[in-house]
């Protein structure tokens, strides 16, 4: 969290304002954080137009050499300044005496000390035990050209028409599944195993066919995982096949 909304706002203002009575301790505090919320989403959004992406490496990455740059900025312009000139921060911690203190005080600090610690263990709980999201499987068949557009609805006898069958597990383990096709209640054709990681996808080119004439043909993918015998998701397409004299 510091690495994300303390540090570029902090590194921005020391390079902006090195001189020691430019800013005050505070005001540079609360700078660094605005400016970190301020600085964060314009990254993300100049990555969003490169190839890498919004993810979490491009964005490590970012954040580095946006921070290691204004470091390098600072360190330049503060070295050009006299000894005393330059912000420096410092920190003075004067420790009351335990026993000077009155018996309101000391449950207030008492109390203050196991909040602190209660709010840096419920931190540590959330960081190392994410919450799991919602487990799905994503199904979809897509174009020829691996669009939702132009799917087969016209065939002639004998005819092949194609698609593209595409699974991603979001189930947050592995899964094995098996697709099948369809056609006016037979089963055509069978994909298996088709072993995917979380967050593993797999696309795979279709053809299907029929010798007969049909009026609004169902041509049917289903899904199964593992050894299931019902299916865990299905899709249809309704397919005209005409017969040609």
């Amino acid at each position: 969290m510091p690495f994300i909304l303390f540090f570029p706002g902090y590194t921005l203002i020391a390079a902006l304002f090195p001189r020691r009575d430019d800013l005050d301790g505070i005001e540079r505090v609360a700078l660094s954080f605005g400016l970190s919320i301020a600085v964060v989403p314009l990254i993300g959004l100049g990555l969003n137009y490169t190839p890498w992406g919004i993810r979490l490496c491009p964005i490590f990455i970012s954040l580095i050499v946006f921070i290691t740059a204004m470091s390098g900025i600072a360190m330049y312009r503060r070295s050009r300044l006299e000894e005393g000139e330059y912000f420096f921060p410092s920190f003075e911690v004067n420790m009351p005496q335990w026993e000077s203190l009155s018996r309101l005080d000391k449950i207030l600090s008492i109390t203050l000390v196991l909040s602190i610690l209660f709010a840096i263990g419920s931190i540590a709980y959330v960081v190392t035990t994410p919450k799991v999201g919602e487990k799905f499987t994503e199904f979809y068949i897509l174009g020829p050209g691996g669009m939702a557009e132009n799917y087969p609805s016209e065939l002639k006898v004998g005819e092949y028409g194609e698609v593209i069958l595409g699974v991603v597990n979001h189930e947050y383990k592995e899964i094995n599944y098996r697709a099948e096709v369809w056609m006016a209640g037979n089963l055509k054709k069978r994909l298996s195993p088709i072993t995917l990681e979380h967050e593993e996808k797999w696309e795979h080119p279709l053809v299907f066919k029929t010798n007969r004439a049909h009026k609004n043909l169902k041509v049917e993918f289903r899904l199964y995982r593992g050894d299931e015998n019902e299916p865990y998701r299905k899709l249809h397409l309704w397919v005209d096949v005409i017969k040609i004299e």
